[in-house]
């Protein structure tokens, strides 16, 4: 985009390149015409809260408590299953392969085409290497291996979903990036080539190849260093090709936009639903399990069809739930509205086509619940019970 790099003064030199750059120019013109963009900022179609009123004192003490720090992180090593180069060079026999990476980090291989959404190679997700909450499992899968890579979609700028050096080493794939409004400030103020970002808002879209991808509406918001009035948009993602449908939730509350956007793009073979690192200290801006499921029901057009894979937890500590929550309520609350969910260990390719069977592996290595785990009537499989032996 022409005159949209922003310039790096004397002043913004001691900034930390991690925090991006601020949007100028052409880009700066476009954002400002939005509908989102009200009063000078990107808003939500109604008003929205990052953290409720008088909830600083008590959160404090949530985040001291003793017990609950022991539960917000397993007890032993997360059992990662490894992807090769060589595995990726097998296309799926259905023509649409999921590959959840860990937090947010899904690689999808789509009518094929390869998309990865919301890459994070980094050990923390912060500005810092030597601060911030700090990665809990090695990635399964280096960037180098998963070439070629035709599309990076990034859902909103917060450091958990667009990482510096994680872009700077994809640069190198040639990949397209397609991303909100005004986060193109950031990554070509990293180096990548502006004729291979793309900018959209809401319900606009782009073509990769054969594959239409399309910005929608989310219910959250931006932020990332001392920037200010929010400049960057957050979006989910719809990913269309000539024989599948894929929606990629990107951070949001629970919102009526689900079941619009199921009306208008739906339904879907596979969603990917943010279902961790929520709280009751901020129910606007991410979603518990239970409204990530009633999420899927909605972009189906209420039906339990297609799968929903469960994102956003496991990788890092965000939020004061246990650690295993995220994992186990969505497994429950998946069978009790009849929707086929799975849970995959990070690395574990699958296709929607023929889900494998759920099966709780974090229970291995969990701090059990204060009454025990429900009852599972499925035995592990021989591979992941030998897994998790050797986890052990």
């Amino acid at each position: 985009m022409p005159g949209s790099r922003s310039r790096r003064t004397r002043l913004s030199a001691l900034r930390p390149a991690s925090f991006g750059a601020r949007p100028t120019g052409e880009r700066l013109a476009r954002i400002r015409r939005s509908p989102q963009f009200v009063d000078g900022q990107f808003r939500n179609p109604v008003q929205t809260r990052q953290l409720l009123d008088g909830s600083a004192l008590p959160m404090a003490r949530t985040q001291l408590n003793r017990e609950g720090r022991l539960r917000r992180a397993p007890v032993g090593r997360i059992p990662v299953h490894r992807t090769t180069a060589a595995d990726l060079r097998v296309p799926p026999a259905s023509g649409l392969r999921l590959t959840w990476l860990g937090h947010s980090t899904v690689l999808a291989e789509i009518d094929g085409r390869r998309v990865l959404f919301d890459p994070v190679w980094g050990e923390r997700c912060s500005p810092f290497t030597w601060a911030g909450p700090k990665r809990m499992h090695p990635m399964p899968v280096e960037p180098a291996e998963l070439d070629p890579v035709d599309a990076v979609v990034i859902s909103h700028d917060h450091y958990d979903h667009l990482d510096m050096p994680t872009i700077q080493r994809l640069i190198r794939t040639g990949a397209v990036f397609v991303v909100p409004l005004g986060v193109g400030a950031d990554l070509e103020f990293w180096g990548v080539p502006a004729e291979r970002i793309t900018e959209l808002d809401w319900h606009e879209a782009t073509r990769v190849g054969e594959l239409t991808l399309t910005a929608t509406p989310a219910q959250h918001f931006c932020g990332r260093g001392l920037r200010g009035p929010q400049h960057t948009l957050w979006a989910s993602w719809v990913v269309a090709g000539p024989a599948h449908r894929i929606f990629h939730s990107g951070d949001t509350g629970y919102f009526p936009g689900f079941a619009e956007i199921g009306a208008a793009h739906g339904p879907f073979d596979a969603t990917m639903i943010q279902i961790g690192a929520y709280s009751e200290f901020w129910p606007d801006i991410h979603m518990d399990p239970a409204q990530g499921v009633r999420s899927h029901l909605d972009l189906q057009g209420g039906a339990p069809t297609g799968v929903m894979l469960p994102i956003h937890w496991g990788t890092f500590n965000l939020a004061p739930h246990p650690w295993a929550e995220p994992a186990e309520w969505t497994l429950s609350a998946g069978r009790k509205a009849g929707v086929t969910t799975v849970h995959p260990r990070p690395g574990e390719p699958f296709e929607p086509a023929d889900p494998p069977a759920g099966y709780p592996w974090w229970r291995a290595i969990a701090v059990p619940p204060v009454h025990g785990w429900p009852a599972w009537p499925p035995v592990a499989p021989p591979a992941v019970e030998a897994d998790l032996a050797a986890d052990r």
